[in-house]
């Protein structure tokens, strides 16, 4: 790749940069930051989770805060749902008022660490509530493979994926395509959920998934969590789920750990995107470990001038402009960059952290971009791109 257009991101300039987007989104009567004031004006799980981090990164105790409100949400059954309304909302999302009956990436265990780790441990109160959200997810949201499984879409983060298409969602190519029909179609799949008592999510006729990285994610949360609590049983399930994956999902052709259907589905769920990257933040395997990083650097697959793109830009669908078909994301990128760290890919974390800097900057510090150019696209300014701050710091911690 050439990169002689990208700058060298000024650390204090970024960090600047991303205090001031956290400070203008943030509002006090909530105790959280909006995504985007127009755009996303209620509470998601995993962005809140990724604000939190990044106001730890700037030493700002609102970090506290923002992970306090993700888990005021939690049901009683334990669900940490992936909305939390600001007003008044209608119920598509589920039969609850006030929140969402489906789940997102779990974040909370590893924020809590990052919180920690700089001064601001959470509460008992918090970090109980932080193991309950993970205990859900392995008593009730487990095959007998060992895996987790999501019953919409919209739980497992890349929502708008080539990964579904074989689900019977629309626009399985890049012209025929249509973000609104992919809209419609996510919607409808609520209608095959199947709730419980508490109103979370359990089950859909049409729609069962153990994905990749959202697996990684589970497992991920729980050994961090479980690093902060002692708890040798919670960082033992986050292992278990590490070993399935590399049982279940490894796909040795592709070099990445892919999806697994459970209901519905087909060969969509091996698709190439960098979502089966992220088993290298828990695997125990070195070698698949290198094999799926070092594919967020080559030309051939994910490697761009501006960060990994989500989808193998030599694929057929691959669409840099579209949403979940190619772009890159920061939150992606931050999660790329800890298991490089992880893995002592040092060189490689450096230059992801540059290209995802010089991408924030040349985006507007959009929610997301081109790869290949750096066009901005989604919400701008989006809150969690401040994590492009983070990763530009040489002293951070994965």
């Amino acid at each position: 790749m050439h990169d002689r257009c990208l700058p060298d991101p000024s650390g204090p300039a970024l960090q600047a940069r991303a205090r001031h987007v956290l400070q203008q989104h943030w509002s006090d009567d909530r105790g959280y930051c909006l995504p985007h004031p127009g755009v996303y004006p209620h509470l998601w799980l995993w962005d809140s989770c990724f604000h939190a981090i990044i106001w730890a990164a700037l030493n700002d105790r609102r970090a506290g805060s923002e992970l306090d409100a993700v888990l005021a949400g939690q049901l009683p059954g334990g669900m940490v749902p992936h909305m939390r309304y600001a007003g008044a909302s209608d119920t598509w999302l589920g039969p609850l008022q006030a929140t969402s009956s489906i789940t997102q990436p779990p974040m909370f265990g590893h924020a809590a660490r990052v919180l920690t780790d700089h001064g601001m441990r959470p509460g008992d109160g918090t970090l109980a509530r932080a193991k309950r959200g993970l205990d859900w997810l392995w008593e009730q949201r487990r095959t007998d493979r060992g895996l987790i499984y999501v019953v919409h879409p919209w739980e497992a983060g890349n929502d708008h994926g080539q990964r579904w298409d074989d689900w019977g969602a629309p626009g399985r190519s890049p012209a025929d395509y249509s973000r609104p029909a992919r809209t419609a179609w996510n919607k409808d799949r609520m209608r095959d959920v199947e709730f419980a008592d508490d109103g979370s999510a359990r089950w859909s006729s049409t729609f069962v998934v153990c994905p990749a990285a959202f697996n990684a994610y589970v497992a991920d949360n729980m050994i961090e969590l479980a690093a902060l609590l002692d708890d040798q049983e919670l960082a033992g399930r986050g292992r278990a789920i590490a070993a399935a994956m590399d049982n279940e999902l490894w796909n040795p052709g592709e070099g990445l750990w892919s999806d697994l259907p459970v209901v519905g589905g087909g060969s969509s769920a091996r698709l190439p995107v960098s979502d089966g990257v992220m088993g290298a933040l828990v695997t125990a395997d070195q070698e698949k470990a290198t094999t799926a990083l070092r594919q967020l650097d080559d030309p051939n697959r994910f490697g761009a001038q501006f960060g990994p793109a989500n989808m193998v830009r030599t694929h057929p669908s691959y669409d840099p402009q579209t949403y979940w078909r190619g772009p890159t994301w920061p939150p992606l990128n931050y999660l790329f960059w800890r298991a490089q760290r992880r893995w002592g890919l040092t060189a490689a974390a450096t230059d992801n952290a540059r290209r995802t800097a010089a991408g924030a900057q040349r985006a507007g510090w959009a929610e997301y971009w081109n790869p290949e150019d750096g066009t901005g696209l989604g919400a701008a300014p989006q809150s969690w791109t401040g994590l492009a701050a983070l990763m530009a710091r040489p002293d951070t911690r994965p």
